[in-house]
């Protein structure tokens, strides 16, 4: 590869520093990529993105919607019905759509979650 393909790579071919083994790793251009390591290191760790995870979280937001749990930004309980049947019925869709695609673990999850989701949502309509 060519010098000029590097360039802004950060490569010491790039930045035309060369390989001496006393080479400062604080430099101005490698501030923020260290400072962005270094971030997501004390981040907490998300779970890895599944069909599984996904029906979690739209469930997690729909019991906070219908009340069940606190937000966990504000850390208090609010009511919004309108907002849960909507996210139920994204659910909904999803079963529709993936109906034959999903594995049984995930028809399964998905099933239990919109029972008992559609369950609560009765409950708090009266």
């Amino acid at each position: 590869m060519a010098d000029n393909e590097r360039t802004g790579c950060g490569c010491a071919a790039a930045s035309g520093k060369g390989g001496d083994k006393g080479e400062d790793k604080g430099g101005a251009q490698d501030a923020p990529h260290d400072a962005t390591r270094d971030a997501t290191q004390d981040a907490p760790q998300m779970p890895q993105v599944t069909f599984s995870t996904f029906i979690l979280s739209l469930a997690s937001s729909a019991l906070v919607q219908l009340g069940e749990v606190p937000d966990p930004d504000t850390g208090r309980t609010s009511e919004n019905l309108l907002m849960a049947k909507h996210t139920i019925d994204v659910l909904t869709m999803l079963q529709e759509k993936t109906r034959g695609c999903a594995d049984a673990d995930e028809a399964r999850l998905l099933e239990g979650v919109l029972y008992e989701l559609r369950m609560k949502y009765v409950v708090h309509r009266k």
